[in-house]
């Protein structure tokens, strides 16, 4: 699967938003950089669909850009305007070539969802890689109001369960890209989440 990180040259805040040229070619979350529709379109003409993993203002905010350059479908949990599909624990998305199961992942956010192949996970802010707390494996924040520390490390044990051995390939919503055994990563991030320590020191 071609995927492509359509938000790395951006100099603003934003999340990794993740380009996937397939069968259906889909945007993984929008992103909050103003260039990214002219990022999509160094790539493709057309975009079949987004798929959200949370609705945070870094990851929605060009959704509505996105959506007037291309009309795709919008996959995501909770309501947005430009939702045509709502997702739930235990659907299938197909995003590039490959069918994704989703997996209902709160505590970061209580909207969040992760997408699982046989060979590749999105994870959304429940699992990062290399994004400044930590170098190996680490874990969305949980210090702003309605976020939760015990529900993250509930749903990276769902994510562990859920996810096959043979991952090779993840794409987390902040940091690096990761290829290689992504179990070890997760379950390093989930260690990591159940010292209870502060993940950065104003924590």
């Amino acid at each position: 699967m071609e995927v492509h990180h359509v938000t790395e040259d951006a100099e603003t805040f934003t999340c990794n938003a993740y380009l996937t040229i397939g069968d259906r070619t889909t945007l993984v979350d929008a992103g909050g950089w103003d260039g990214v529709v002219d990022e999509i379109r160094e790539h493709t003409d057309d975009l079949d669909a987004v798929v959200m993993t949370h609705q945070h203002g870094d990851h929605v905010a060009q959704l509505e850009a996105v959506c007037d350059a291309f009309d795709p479908e919008v996959y995501a949990y909770d309501h947005h305007p430009e939702r045509t599909h709502s997702l739930d624990d235990g659907d299938t998305v197909r995003i590039g070539d490959e069918e994704f199961d989703v997996v209902y992942t709160p505590g970061h956010a209580d909207d969040h969802v992760s997408f699982v192949s046989e060979s590749t996970l999105f994870s959304g802010d429940v699992v990062v890689h290399d994004d400044g707390a930590f170098d190996y494996g680490s874990f969305g924040r949980t210090d702003m109001a309605g976020q939760s520390r015990e529900r993250l490390i509930e749903s990276i044990e769902d994510l562990l369960e859920r996810m096959p051995d043979g991952v090779e390939h993840m794409y987390a919503g902040h940091g690096d890209v990761f290829h290689g055994d992504v179990r070890d990563v997760v379950e390093t991030s989930l260690e990591r989440a159940e010292k209870r320590e502060p993940k950065y020191p104003e924590e």
